[in-house]
């Protein structure tokens, strides 16, 4: 297990993740199509929060289940908590430092089909 440090954009919500990188999903549902994030879940205690909680904004949808959280001044889609796993929080990967597509390349990836959950588009 490693300690990832993570942030949106700007900066102003800092994060940091232990967990190993080995396995990422991606989302067919309409919230996820748009923002184009390749998520690696991992259990909720292991995320912390450094800095910025004020600038997270919660955005939901739907049955309001899933916690999607967005930084309040650039916009970056850092987390959210699922629907099918509340006591989980999705990392997005693009927001961990040293992460890129090389890593991607490295790992697993598989597909959810979250479009069967939404009534949304």
């Amino acid at each position: 297990m490693q300690t990832y440090q993570g942030r949106c954009h700007c900066g102003a919500v800092r994060f940091e993740v232990d967990t190993v990188l080995d396995k990422a999903g991606m989302c067919n549902c309409s919230i996820c199509i748009r923002r184009n994030a390749v998520m690696h879940r991992v259990e909720l205690e292991n995320l912390r929060i450094l800095q910025g909680e004020d600038a997270l904004q919660l955005y939901q949808f739907n049955t309001k289940t899933a916690k999607h959280y967005f930084c309040k001044t650039c916009g970056i889609y850092p987390f959210h908590r699922p629907r099918v796993a509340p006591d989980m929080v999705t990392v997005n990967i693009f927001c961990l430092e040293g992460v890129d597509r090389n890593t991607l390349a490295e790992m697993e990836i598989s597909e959810f089909d979250g479009q069967a959950f939404s009534t949304v588009g």
